[in-house]
């Protein structure tokens, strides 16, 4: 009699019997041959089906408890499936099997071929990253779009606070430190493993415990809150380095190229705390001995007082309009809006207008670019939310903390 593998089977039917009474199980594989016969036709008659090999080897698995059999009949299909189905469906016909009363169930009718596609799927991921690791540079760029995704995929959660990193932070001595998920996505995209994120304003214990094993950088958004972070960090755990992103942008949105960058800029902690110490330290003209904020602070504060009032409302409410869109406004002597860029383009627009600006508001840091770019344009006012740069004799600097 001939017979169908399982694994050329395209189908299996799966069935569940009862029966009143104790049988054996090859009484149930003549009740499925006898009471089927001549049922569905010659093109299904299940014996001639059997011989050429359309349906399989039909496995039955009983049990006997309290005077009564329970078991599974499993018949492997290469039919199609409604063919199948008929099949399936003319098995529950069976009433009897030997003296006793039968009941048949079909519980399933399972496409092999699921299951078959699923463990491609698998095999050809450990396959396709097994052959990124160990591809030629040459053909770098072909596979490159693809190699991204695997990477993305190699996420996985660290350490008791279970920190989104990348695979390689046990076994790199060099390890970046990021605000988020999204920063962690970013880089192992370009092929850094050994990247972990912060995941909060706070420094988790897993970062502080990393920080005193290995060698770490921090890398952060080129905003405010970058700043506020670096301060946090430098003071509860023990950094070796810190770079930023671009004024404006954050670590998830960069290039590749951009953050190779950055890193290469990336400075040691000491010249951040000395560049820090150097800061508070600066005398001014008048009074050598009382730290350089504490004039700067005095001497700010009246270039908002000596606007009117109904400027200086508008310009805090323009600034509160554009936290966490990193645009930027450009504004007439009337504080009318001339047009609105990002952030990012900021420095290129000002070097670009005309004489008619009288102030610019936006979402992020004053740097000594902008401002320079600002002067060369006779720009009279620079609004932001925060400012490296202190005031000069041509713009005047305002942030939020001004207002």
């Amino acid at each position: 009699m001939g017979k169908i593998s399982p694994v050329s089977a395209k189908y299996i039917i799966h069935s569940q019997i009862q029966i009143e009474g104790v049988v054996d199980r090859p009484d149930v594989i003549g009740a499925i041959f006898g009471q089927t016969e001549g049922l569905l036709g010659a093109d299904l008659e299940l014996r001639e089906l059997q011989r050429g090999g359309r349906i399989g080897r039909i496995d039955v698995k009983t049990e006997i408890k309290a005077g009564k059999t329970a078991g599974e009949i499993i018949v492997p299909s290469s039919l199609d499936k409604a063919e199948t189905a008929i099949i399936g469906a003319a098995i529950e016909t069976i009433q009897r099997i030997g003296p006793c009363n039968a009941k048949v169930k079909v519980e399933k009718i399972e496409d092999v071929r699921v299951s078959k596609r699923l463990y491609i799927i698998e095999r050809a991921k450990d396959l396709l990253r097994n052959l990124t690791e160990n591809i030629m540079p040459d053909s770098q760029e072909i596979t490159e779009e693809v190699a991204q995704s695997v990477r993305m995929m190699e996420i996985h959660e660290y350490g008791k606070d279970r920190l989104p990193a990348g695979p390689a932070i046990d076994e790199s001595e060099d390890i970046i430190i990021v605000e988020g998920r999204a920063d962690v996505l970013n880089l192992l995209k370009h092929g850094f493993k050994n990247v972990i994120a912060l995941n909060g304003t706070s420094v988790p214990e897993t970062i502080k415990d990393l920080c005193k094993k290995k060698s770490i950088t921090l890398f952060v958004d080129g905003d405010r809150g970058g700043e506020l972070i670096i301060r946090e960090m430098s003071s509860v755990a023990e950094i070796d380095y810190v770079t930023k992103a671009p004024d404006g942008k954050e670590v998830e949105e960069l290039a590749k190229k951009e953050i190779h960058k950055a890193l290469r800029s990336k400075v040691a902690i000491e010249q951040v705390k000395l560049e820090v110490k150097e800061t508070l330290a600066r005398p001014t003209i008048t009074e050598t001995q009382r730290p350089y904020q504490q004039p700067e602070r005095r001497f700010i504060k009246p270039l908002v007082n000596k606007l009117p009032l109904n400027k200086s409302s508008t310009l805090k409410g323009m600034l509160d309009d554009l936290v966490g869109t990193r645009g930027a406004y450009i504004l007439d002597e009337n504080l009318n809006i001339l047009g609105k860029v990002p952030v990012s383009e900021l420095t290129t627009t000002l070097y670009n207008l005309n004489n008619e600006v009288f102030a610019i508001v936006f979402d992020g840091t004053i740097t000594y670019d902008i401002t320079n770019a600002a002067e060369k344009n006779n720009v009279k006012y620079l609004v932001a939310m925060d400012s490296k740069v202190a005031n000069n004799n041509k713009v005047n600097i305002l942030t939020q903390k001004q207002f």
